[in-house]
């Protein structure tokens, strides 16, 4: 079994630059406005206006042939992730676990970090999709919305379970049946996000935080507490809070948390809605308490001893950006077993040491423990059952749905 060796210091100059790429409006980057952004490409004017620009409706391809897979002859694989996303080694040039799996099956992999935002991506790639035509793309990583509706479009290959057996026994229990892909028929979780409650011991002089309610009716808090501008997360983490599920909210639940958010900002309780640039307001004290990305919270914790954070009661937020085989890529076969190279948990490990975002792989503990045992003791890297429990998830939303929430949480946000 190959040791890995991972380098702490690009690792933690890495997630710098993740953390520029999760969030921020000025950056136009994937975490706080496109990732989140149903009211992009897709949703203004629904799966009615792609059709009528000669995109086929959902769950239709042009020339509907299946796929014919070079995988036997050409042992490659092409994969699109997003920058920052996989493990380099000190050198900062290497992907150690990519040279793992070519030196164990022989397939090579052409990888490319040129996913900035999901918007911008998925028009790279729509044309040919909705032509029925490979991408040149065999591996993409898609946030889950947006997978969601890849899937529903008809525009992702079907995995062939035979092929995954790693993946299929070692998917994490919280990971393997989101309602857009039951059964996990078209995806596989790449790494999973948490959205928890961050605060700075030092700003809150002892005021306790320990809720979104906390949050929002302290007045000792009053201009220093800080919520995310993306939907799904502040107004999950809401919705929560007010006893509601994420995953079966109705357009009542909805319309009351932006209301109890809406009451909050009117009374100065709310500082601002941000990207993952509240990470210096908080690190400094301007912002008491937020909330937050678990990814960008273990790396606080690590450069602040004043940063902390809390899981409520009430549970947290889960999304995943996920592993999808584009319709009509050329080598499914390879990308099948690229996927279940990473769902070994040696691999998997690796991978988290260095990303620090969520694992979905159960059993990874005892490896990454060997590389980073810190990271290894960390729910927000390896969710205990406990906190697992704890997890929710947006249900998907109908592109009508989407367009009419997010046009309501923009006008809560100032947007």
């Amino acid at each position: 079994m190959e040791q890995y060796e991972p380098d702490r210091r690009p690792a933690a100059q890495a997630a710098a630059v993740r953390r520029s790429f999760r969030g921020g409006r000025a950056a136009l980057t994937r975490r706080s406005l496109l990732r989140a952004s149903s009211v992009g490409a897709l949703a203004a004017g629904g799966l009615g206006a792609l059709t009528g620009c000669g995109i086929p409706a959902a769950g239709t391809t042009r020339g509907g042939a299946a796929s014919e897979d070079h995988s036997a002859l050409e042992k490659t694989v092409a994969f699109s992730d997003w920058p920052e996303y996989i493990d380099v080694d000190a050198g900062g040039k290497h992907h150690p676990t990519l040279e793992t799996f070519t030196r164990r099956t022989g397939i090579s992999v052409e990888y490319t970090e040129d996913i900035n935002d999901n918007d911008e991506f998925f028009g790279k790639i729509k044309p040919q999709l909705a032509a029925g035509q490979d991408t040149g793309r065999d591996l993409i990583v898609l946030t889950d919305w947006l997978a969601a509706r890849v899937i529903r479009l008809g525009w992702a290959e079907r995995l062939d379970p035979a092929r995954l057996p790693h993946a299929f026994a070692n998917l994490a229990d919280q990971f393997r049946s989101p309602d857009w892909d039951p059964g996990r028929a078209y995806s596989y979780p790449w790494q999973g996000v948490s959205t928890v409650i961050a605060f700075n011991k030092k700003a809150l002089d002892g005021v306790e935080v320990k809720s979104v309610s906390d949050l929002l009716d302290n007045p000792r808090l009053k201009g220093r507490v800080g919520f995310l501008s993306e939907m799904r997360d502040s107004i999950g983490m809401t919705l929560l809070d007010m006893g509601k599920d994420p995953a079966t909210v109705t357009a009542d639940d909805y319309d009351a948390a932006v209301a109890r958010l809406q009451k909050a900002v009117d009374d100065g309780q709310i500082r601002r809605f941000t990207g993952n640039d509240y990470t210096s307001d908080l690190a400094k004290g301007d912002l008491a308490a937020c909330v937050a990305w678990g990814g960008d919270v273990v790396q606080l914790k690590a450069d602040s001893p004043d940063v902390d954070y809390v899981i409520p009661d009430s549970g947290y937020m889960t999304s995943t950006d996920n592993l999808l085989i584009p319709r009509k890529a050329r080598h499914q076969q390879n990308a099948e077993r690229l996927i279940d190279f990473y769902y070994q948990p040696e691999q998997a490990a690796a991978l988290a040491a260095y990303v620090n975002y969520v694992s979905p792989v159960a059993g990874v503990k005892p490896y990454l423990a060997k590389i980073d045992p810190a990271a290894a003791e960390n729910p927000l890297i390896v969710p205990t059952k406990e906190t697992a429990a704890k997890s929710h998830s947006f249900r998907a939303l109908s592109e009508t749905e989407a367009t009419a929430y997010e046009k309501k949480f923009a006008k809560l946000t100032g947007a």
